[in-house]
């Protein structure tokens, strides 16, 4: 009798709670964590699956698809240098994600054609839109809180976990049209995971309208011409790509030297800076880049020379079932959806209890965790049977360590962008962030370039190149990570909020 007539009570505060912490998210950043997980759904499927379908299907050499691929991440992250740019002073960001993703459908469409030429023509359609937006929805979401808010963070990883939901579904789905070789329907479920992320954008459309750009300075008229020639951009820029993704090597090259240029104007912009607090940020988010860039080109690795490796040197039965590559993937994109709200919590309760979990601490840690995720890799080659074969449990844990990694630095990258950025470099440090990621994947593609090409069944003849590449950028990875902790009093030292006279 008495529980019971407490039992309401206790379930209206529950309920009043509920209420209050929904109130409290900025309006907006809830549709965009549903958005993202539609818009992620093409870009998974090509990730996971470009190499095999050009190889397996469409008759590329390795070497080829390989260096496709490379060229896939880099014009991707590449071009989120220069989304950031066209949305913030010529399109908005809303209107250039929703441009970017009818690039994308068209893209997945045409691919789905399952010719060569086709994968060209989609592919140029589907980099230039996925190029372009993807920096727009990190934009939106960060406009969404106030440089000091604490709560950025927190929105990020949920974000992240809504991406990496979208990877899941379409590394999932991808796997299981792989074993099937139904290559046609995996390109049709990504044009129409793609549409739905377009729908859903419209349907938000008033909540996520620009907060904070150059843009909005501009009168009626201004608003218009820019506008126009945003959309030429955006669609002159699909038959450039076009022609560049004939080129592999030339186009890798030029990303390579574009995120030198960016790097020293970044440097430049930093030791001319006036205000004495946003320069410091600026010279800490530079030596960050740096850490970054080794991070990424070892992730990188996972559509590439790792899935090689999974694919012709693993042992990829499992209780008497074949697992798909993508699947293997799948490992990454669990850890990220489970552990990203899990790891906000954590965090958020041993800072209450006065743990100094910051930035520079957490990007040490992920620099020497995905060292060792690829240290792992040729203990399990050193132990492989007769037949060469590594056993399935290291290329489990090698994700499961990378993993991990991520979780510490790719969401709170993006959230740092919001702190460190000066207002007028936001769109430029943000995409230049991204620019990483794509010279990265050259990076990644040129290492996979130095393992010989082989067949199933003849893993034995690549385990040594294996064996000493994965030794090599594990002990690199490692030592970066180290050197990040000597430098964490300086970099400390750099990121202050707190505002110091000039």
């Amino acid at each position: 009798m008495h529980f019971s007539e407490q039992n309401p009570y206790k379930k209206e505060i529950v309920l009043s709670s509920l209420k209050q912490k929904i109130a409290a998210i900025p309006e907006g950043a809830g549709a965009l964590f549903f958005i993202q997980i539609f818009a992620t759904l093409g870009f998974a499927v090509l990730y996971s699956t470009l190499v095999l379908y050009a190889t397996k299907k469409l008759g590329f050499s390795v070497k080829d698809a390989t260096a496709i691929m490379g060229v896939f991440g880099a014009f991707n992250y590449g071009l989120h240098l220069f989304g950031g740019y066209l949305a913030g002073r010529f399109i908005s960001n809303r209107n250039l994600f929703v441009g970017g993703m009818v690039l994308q459908v068209i893209g997945c469409a045409s691919i789905a054609g399952g010719t060569s030429y086709l994968l060209y023509v989609g592919l140029a359609f589907f980099l230039t839109g996925s190029g372009l937006n993807v920096t727009c929805l990190n934009l939106m979401l960060t406009q969404r809180f106030k440089p000091e808010d604490l709560r950025r963070e927190s929105a990020f990883l949920w974000n992240y976990a809504g991406m990496n939901l979208g990877f899941f579904i379409g590394f999932s789905v991808a796997g299981y049209f792989q074993l099937q070789e139904d290559y046609p329907s995996l390109f049709i479920f990504a044009t129409v995971g793609n549409f739905l992320a377009i729908v859903l954008a419209f349907i938000n459309w008033r909540v996520l309208a620009d907060l904070n750009t150059p843009l909005l300075e501009a009168t009626t008229k201004q608003f218009r011409l820019r506008l126009m020639a945003g959309i030429a951009i955006l669609f002159g820029l699909v038959p450039i790509v076009f022609v560049m993704l004939h080129h592999a090597e030339i186009s890798g090259n030029l990303v390579l030297i574009v995120g030198a240029l960016i790097a020293a104007v970044l440097t430049y912009l930093a030791l001319i800076h006036k205000n004495h607090r946003e320069r410091n940020n600026m010279w800490a988010y530079l030596i960050l880049t740096i850490g970054s860039l080794v991070f990424w080109a070892l992730y990188q690795m996972a559509p590439m020379g790792l899935q090689l490796f999974a694919v012709n040197n693993v042992d990829r039965m499992v209780w008497g079932m074949e697992i798909a590559p993508q699947w293997i993937q799948n490992i990454n994109s669990f850890v990220i959806m489970i552990g990203g709200p899990l790891m906000s919590i954590l965090f958020d309760k041993l800072r209450k209890r006065g743990w100094n979990i910051d930035i520079p601490r957490q990007f040490s840690a992920s620099l020497i965790l995905i060292g060792l995720g690829f240290l792992v890799l040729p203990i399990g080659i050193s132990l492989a049977g007769g037949n060469g074969l590594v056993a399935f449990k290291w290329i489990a844990i090698s994700y499961l360590l990378q993993s991990v990694a991520e979780l510490l630095i790719s969401p709170i990258g993006y959230a740092m962008i919001g702190r460190l950025a000066p207002r007028q470099y936001q769109g430029i440090m943000m995409g230049s962030w991204m620019l990483v990621t794509g010279a990265a994947s050259i990076l990644a593609s040129q290492f996979s370039g130095l393992i010989p090409e082989a067949t199933e069944g003849l893993a034995s003849s690549t385990n040594p190149t294996y064996h000493s590449l994965f030794s090599a950028l594990g002990w690199s990875s490692v030592g970066v990570g180290v050197l990040m902790i000597i430098l964490i009093p300086l970099l400390r030292k750099l990121i202050n909020d707190a505002p110091k006279q000039v």
